[in-house]
């Protein structure tokens, strides 16, 4: 099979060598030499120098035709050194680089399917919490208590969309559309979509926005963003009558949006580990209904629109999670006011 794959290598260049000794000899004959002894004999040297070459050739050659020729057990036979030639040893050299290229990729998507496979079990786990609560409202006697069972789909619909947040983020580029967004009109839709929860908990949103201040982002995207921060703002402020503030101010030509609650804070030793994939931390685990996600993709998603993600906390005392702006737009629509709602 080598010696096959040689001569299919080398056929036209024994070829072109024929011709070209063909064509001197024709050369001389036609200059008038006619001993023909002399032409035999230069043919039969020029044809054993030629089979001598190809022969060298075919020897330096015939471990990495053997290798090539052979069926691949595993990946890293690509990595094998066999070859001579600086032809062979560019050509390997590429297989290199492309293993490299194909081990980074399967990597890259055994975490994506590992990250994929992981938050599933964990959402459907959570999720048997509000339909189990659901379904025991139901059964109740007497009329439904309406308020309650709204809670639990709230809540069903909140993991929800973090399950589509999490299998829409691997085609994040097709699905973003940067435009200009007015910053308060954007928290205060958010706001309003948390407003049961809010109500619920007793806690108080608290708008501090310059409704001149346009940013460039996705309002889709960012929409979860702030509504994941909104979310465990107010998820981890047990005690009622507490408020979140939510303002914006202008940094060296960027804005920045933070989101303050007063709650119980994240302590000192999660707080480097909180923008991780699961890491529910100690606050996680005092709730029983964090994924590890929520801060994870939120951060993903900011990077991804070119925002930078930040959290300040102080346990006992409460967070900050702001998320900077770069290339606003400042327009003269007049001076924001505090806007708040309360539980009526």
């Amino acid at each position: 099979m080598s010696f096959r794959l040689f001569l299919k290598e080398h056929a036209a260049y024994v070829i072109f060598q024929l011709i070209m000794v063909i064509f001197i000899m024709s050369l001389y004959w036609l200059d008038g030499f006619r001993n023909i002894d002399t032409g035999i004999y230069s043919f039969v040297i020029s044809t054993l120098l030629i089979l001598s070459f190809l022969f060298g050739r075919y020897v330096k050659r015939y471990t990495f035709y053997h290798k090539v020729l052979s069926q691949p057990k595993h990946m890293e036979a690509a990595l094998q050194r066999d070859g001579k030639s600086p032809e062979q040893l560019q050509v390997e050299k590429y297989l290199h680089g492309f293993y490299r290229l194909y081990q980074n990729e399967v990597e890259a998507l055994y975490a994506n399917q590992n990250r994929h496979l992981q938050f599933m079990n964990q959402w459907v786990h959570q999720m048997k919490t509000p339909l189990s609560v659901a379904e025991l409202l139901l059964q109740e006697d007497g009329d439904l208590d309406k308020k309650s069972m709204q809670e639990e789909i709230d809540r069903l619909k909140r993991g929800l969309d973090s399950v589509l947040i999490n299998a829409r983020l691997d085609t994040f580029e097709q699905d973003m559309q940067i435009e200009q967004v007015q910053l308060k009109t954007l928290v205060s839709e958010v706001v309003s979509e948390n407003k049961r929860l809010f109500i619920t908990h007793h806690v108080y949103p608290v708008i501090s926005i310059d409704e001149k201040f346009i940013v460039p982002t996705d309002a889709k995207w960012m929409r979860f963003v702030i509504g994941q921060f909104i979310t465990n703002a107010v998820k981890y402020t047990f005690e009622e009558g507490k408020k979140v503030h939510i303002h914006a101010t202008c940094q060296q030509g960027q804005v920045l949006l933070s989101i303050q609650d007063e709650g119980i804070g994240i302590p000192a030793t999660d707080l480097p580990r909180v923008m991780k994939a699961f890491f529910t931390g100690e606050n996680g685990r005092k709730t029983g209904e964090s994924t590890g996600m929520g801060l994870y993709l939120a951060n993903e998603i900011c990077e991804k629109l070119g925002h930078k993600m930040s959290i300040m906390s102080e346990q006992g005392k409460g967070t900050v999670v702001s998320v900077l702006f770069q290339h606003h737009e400042v327009t003269e629509r007049g001076e924001s006011e505090d806007d708040h709602f309360e539980n009526g």
